[in-house]
């Protein structure tokens, strides 16, 4: 079996990685730096690749991606770039601007005074012509960060004065 070569170390050592190494929070990145430490120390691929957990040729592919691009490509990784959202920037924004200022009662919809996903599902229905559903509205929502909140009532009956007194009392026992 052929042994593996640091063919471009791009100025590291085995020290100045480890360093490395332990700045690194994200556990696959720091995993591909230590798998690349430990070729540099002289370890064969198959034990490294125990070492770190990992099979053999992905301690190789490690190994190809430093000498080719130094740490750099290393700690390089793409992402797909996930599913296109059901409503734009634009109409986001623009959502949440209605959920802020207005009430679902202001628009027409004479069902509550206060939004939740079942009136916003049916206005973007209605307005944009989207199908969402309730659970993606909750996580669009919560992203522009937004969040469910139950208004708060005040008794009509209520006597302020005697309100007051009961902050006062309230206060007094969490002093004592």
């Amino acid at each position: 079996m052929k042994r593996l070569k640091i063919t471009h170390d791009h100025g590291w050592t085995p020290r100045k990685l480890r360093k490395q190494e332990r700045k690194i929070k994200n556990a696959h990145l720091r995993q591909r730096v230590m798998a690349v430490r430990l070729v540099m120390e002289g370890y064969l691929g198959k034990e490294v690749a125990s070492m770190v957990n990992v099979c053999r040729q992905t301690v190789s592919h490690y190994v190809s991606l430093f000498n080719e691009g130094g740490l750099e490509l290393l700690l390089h990784r793409d992402f797909a770039p996930g599913r296109e959202p059901f409503l734009t920037e634009e109409q986001q924004e623009e959502i949440k601007h209605l959920v802020l200022t207005t009430t679902p009662a202001e628009l027409g919809w004479d069902i509550a005074s206060a939004w939740n996903t079942n009136i916003l599902q049916s206005y973007v229905y209605h307005h944009y012509g989207i199908s969402i559903s309730r659970e993606a509205l909750r996580k669009l929502l919560h992203r522009k960060g937004l969040s469910w909140t139950r208004p708060t009532y005040t008794l009509a009956k209520g006597d302020p004065d005697r309100q007051k007194n009961f902050e006062k009392q309230m206060d007094l026992i969490k002093k004592t």
